[in-house]
């Protein structure tokens, strides 16, 4: 609704950007049968238990790396965090492009997004669109089966010009091979390799390839996910 965006167009300040309560009580306002119902259904969100997207931000949204981490997040909230982090994305991408900025987005544990209908549609949105945004997606998982259960799947490697496969468990390597037209040859170098070994796709070209990170580099010690080394540094 423009109405309640008014203070902040008229002065474009962190303070005066309107939140969910604002949407809530400008739809009250109305007295119309169809902004009541709107308003009781967002009741949840804006003084009920699920309220804690109702506030403004305390992080620095324009630092030039941002992080979001839904892992905290309840059940019910994370497919409305996903939603609010997918938007939040898109608007940076369009600032920077009016920047003549490139803009790199990370999604970790990707497949949780493609979970929900939502949630998969809008990614697979955000990889049809962003190259012509300046805008470079990245996706990693090690759920490939939950990956490619999705309906919107296809049209993300569709629009992923290069794919890196480590060393894959037999029906997720069976899986990725009628997917991505692997050769028995190329599945070897995802059978049972070890740590930085792999195939890497660009188009049409399947490469093998083998960069383990030393151990005793810095790079190594801040890259480990091994709990035991993690404990240790």
């Amino acid at each position: 609704m423009k109405a309640i965006y008014r203070p902040y167009l008229a002065n474009p300040c962190p303070e005066n950007m309107p939140i969910l309560s604002d949407l809530h009580q400008a739809l009250l306002d109305q007295h119309l049968p169809e902004a009541d119902r709107v308003a009781q259904a967002l009741d949840l969100y804006v003084s009920g238990s699920l309220n804690v997207f109702n506030h403004k931000t305390n992080v620095d949204i324009h630092n030039r790396l941002v992080a979001f981490d839904i892992k905290e997040l309840g059940k019910q909230l994370k497919k409305l965090g996903m939603l609010i982090i997918q938007d939040q994305i898109w608007g940076r991408v369009t600032q920077n492009r009016s920047q003549g900025r490139a803009t790199w987005y990370f999604a970790d544990e990707f497949h949780l997004l493609l979970k929900e209908e939502q949630t998969a549609a809008y990614s697979a949105e955000i990889w049809k669109r962003f190259r012509k945004w300046g805008g470079v997606p990245t996706g990693a998982t090690q759920n490939v089966k939950d990956l490619l259960s999705s309906p919107e799947i296809e049209n993300i490697l569709e629009n992923s010009d290069f794919i890196t496969l480590l060393n894959q468990a037999s029906g997720d390597r069976k899986i990725l091979s009628e997917r991505l037209n692997l050769s028995a040859d190329q599945q070897k170098y995802i059978d049972n390799s070890e740590p930085g070994e792999g195939l890497l796709i660009f188009e049409n070209v399947v490469l093998p390839f083998s960069n383990p990170i030393p151990k005793n580099t810095q790079l190594y010690k801040i890259m480990t996910t091994r709990l035991s080394e993690v404990v240790e540094l």
